[in-house]
């Protein structure tokens, strides 16, 4: 069910429901199928304002609002217990018809404006020191709650505005790999802002709430996989540019074999890509496959380094954007060779306070030790040595075999490799392009999963959707993202374009790291509070 219809057919039901429970507070029944009338004669009925009703034109505020008019409604009927409220809220329509068909409830008057009157008097008594007044309003009091009602009450809303929050406003995540180390390195936590590019509404109904998919522990999901809601996204403060650190959902990540190391995507077994003994588990059926809804395959964090329309090649690891080579990200790192030329070992004390972590070692070479560094690492340690020479290693020449990287096509791209790469086109909403055998892989997925359409491959003839045609139109923007460690960065170049859709939103800060991911191994503490969205 889409999300428009969704808030359609509440609406529908609640003022059914006013238009039987109106008559009951003294006003006109027809008022409640009256578009913004029925909210207006609502607060009025609680003892809000009239002017209170505007507030459920604001998006997101509109569900606090609702919820409160809600409660309020079944409290002007003297419905004070927790599950009244519980109801009221998770019913609506249902408790609203309880009250007007039920012939033993009667409208007590503005809930808001006699709890008010009540706690003046209470408070006027106080002041007086009048106990015996104090004593008979504190007996008489229908707006008592016990303590455990108030941790309960209390703990609800906790949850429920930290749900709130991390749903549409500031989820905040931690760096898990190093995929972008120099920029954003393993175990910085951050805050991700979910309206930079646009609020997406929550698309899983059913799931345990501040949990993004997994349950801790139990090894189990932490949702349901329907019902769920149409894709939608209110409108954002930015467009996704090229150089933006940016958070989204792993596009292949709608099914994936899960290890206590990390998860991998069953197009990942599919290609060989998965070491050993993970792939003989998999293949024994001793991993079963987990199947996920867009919202809730697990978060990457990449720089986008390419946007709709643009086009893109990779020259030796150098990014060539519509034409013209792009200034390096700061810290961009890649794998290095440090030998001596003098015979002697690698002198690596010095390699902290170069902020090289045990993390950046990758093994051994003839030449000598392997580490990924930036290119200011790399001329630091030539210069710290005379005999120690530092060069780049060219790994993609040297470890990547022909159609390791996407679009997985040995036959047309063999010399492709994660540092020698493309030309390849971003698809643009709106754009058309021809369909071909050559072409073909590069837009096969975005046609058929992250676009829905029925395409059948016979040959060089393509059939969309029923209808056989030589090209395509996308129906939404796509972002090549990269990780800045470009030789340690699982990205675009093994599983394609990222969607528009799967956009989560932008780093803001780092409110705390930890090295190399571990708190045994101490604070960063120059990097707490540090600006995410400049790296």
């Amino acid at each position: 069910m889409g999300f428009a219809l969704f808030v359609l057919i509440l609406y529908v039901l609640v003022s059914i429901s006013l238009y039987f429970l109106f008559p009951k507070a003294g006003v006109e029944g027809w008022k409640g199928l009256v578009p913004g009338l029925n909210f207006v004669e609502w607060c009025k009925i609680v003892g809000r304002k009239p002017i209170h009703a505007l507030l459920l034109l604001i998006p997101i505020v509109n569900i606090f609002i609702f919820a409160g008019l809600a409660v309020d409604m079944v409290r002007s009927f003297k419905k004070y217990q927790l599950w009244h409220s519980a109801v009221a809220l998770v019913l609506t329509p249902v408790a609203f018809l309880y009250l007007a068909f039920s012939k033993d409830e009667k409208y007590d008057g503005p809930t808001r404006e006699k709890e008010e009157a009540y706690f003046s008097q209470l408070d006027e008594a106080r002041k007086k020191g009048n106990k015996r007044q104090i004593k008979k309003l504190e007996g008489n009091n229908p707006y008592y709650k016990s303590p455990l009602r108030e941790w309960i009450e209390a703990i609800v809303f906790a949850v429920f505005a930290a749900a709130f929050i991390r749903m549409f406003l500031i989820e905040a995540y931690v760096i898990p790999t190093p995929s972008m180390e120099g920029s954003l390195n393993t175990g910085d936590f951050l805050f991700v802002s979910k309206a930079t590019y646009g609020i997406r509404l929550p698309q899983t109904i059913a799931m345990i709430p501040l949990l993004h998919n997994r349950i801790p522990g139990l090894n189990r999901e932490s949702y349901l996989e329907s019902p769920s809601l149409e894709y939608r996204r209110l409108p954002g403060l930015k467009e996704v540019e090229v150089n933006d650190p940016v958070v989204f959902n792993y596009p292949e990540g709608d099914s994936v074999y899960i290890f206590p190391v990390r998860s991998w995507s069953v197009y990942d077994y599919r290609r060989g890509q998965i070491p050993q003994p993970y792939a003989s588990q998999i293949a024994s059926g001793a991993a079963p496959l987990v199947t996920r809804p867009m919202d809730k395959m697990d978060h990457y964090i990449k720089r986008c380094v390419a946007a709709a329309g643009d086009s893109l090649e990779i020259r030796d690891g150098a990014i060539i954007l519509n034409g013209t080579q792009v200034e390096w990200p700061k810290n961009v790192q890649f794998l290095h060779t440090i030998k001596n030329t003098a015979g002697g070992t690698i002198n690596n004390r010095n390699f902290e306070k170069m902020d090289i972590s045990e993390g950046d070692f990758a093994g051994n070479s003839p030449e000598g030790p392997v580490y990924h560094l930036s290119f200011q690492q790399a001329e630091t340690i030539k210069q710290s040595d005379p005999n120690i020479v530092v060069e780049r290693f060219p790994y993609g020449e040297q470890s990547d075999a022909p159609g390791l990287v996407f679009p997985h096509d040995a036959v047309n791209y063999p010399s492709w490799n994660r540092d020698n790469y493309g030309p390849i086109y971003i698809p643009k909403k709106g754009a058309t392009v021809k369909l071909s055998p050559e072409t073909i892989m590069f837009y096969k997925r975005i046609i058929q999963v992250y676009e829905g359409n029925d395409l059948k491959i016979n040959g060089s003839s393509y059939t969309i959707n029923g209808q056989e045609t030589d090209e395509y139109t996308f129906q939404q923007n796509y972002y090549w993202m990269m990780g800045d460690n470009r030789h340690n960065s699982e990205d675009s170049r093994f599983w394609g374009p990222v969607p528009e859709k799967n956009i989560v939103g932008r780093p803001l800060v780092i409110w705390f790291s930890t090295k190399d991911g571990s708190i045994g191994k101490g604070i960063n503490w120059n990097r707490i509070f540090k600006n995410a969205s400049k790296i």
